[in-house]
């Protein structure tokens, strides 16, 4: 099933090879809301139902209670350069749906910092906002010019 190349086999121990499937997953978040048991993925375009639920049993030991899946083109777009169309893989969306009582969701990464990082942005904001009233009042007479523009 694999096509990568490994190392001849040679005498003694250890020997160096893995075996490893050709195939990816990749875990998306569903564009509309969809129950707790059904979780997305993008998957390889070779890949069918029966290989994607032994996948997620075997290698991660998953339940998987039916698995439902669709090829999606890839977008087309014009280049800026050159005005030749350009188009996206197309890729295949498998919809899993796990058995009755199991649920997924998607962990929530890096709370803490995001939230500091969201009141410096806000201070910072709070900050400049004050700066650039204190230009205005400053500046009133001179409409239409810049402010860069000083005497």
């Amino acid at each position: 099933m694999s096509t990568r190349w490994y190392p001849r086999y040679s005498k003694g121990n250890p020997q160096l090879r893995v075996f490893l499937p050709n195939f990816f997953m990749k875990l998306v978040k569903p564009e509309v809301p969809q129950p707790p048991n059904v979780v997305n993925f993008i998957v390889s375009t070779e890949m069918s139902k029966f290989d994607i639920k032994n996948y997620l049993e075997k290698i991660y030991k998953v339940p998987v209670d039916s698995v439902v899946t669709y090829n999606k083109m890839g977008k087309t777009k014009r280049s800026t350069v050159g005005g030749y169309i350009v188009k996206d893989d197309d890729y295949k969306l498998a919809f899993v749906t796990l058995p009755k009582g199991e649920t997924f969701e998607f962990p929530d990464l890096f709370p803490e910092e995001k939230d500091a990082e969201i009141k410096k942005q806000q201070e910072q904001l709070e900050v400049l906002k004050k700066e650039w009233n204190q230009l205005a009042k400053k500046n009133q007479h001179r409409k239409g010019v810049p402010t860069w523009l000083g005497l």
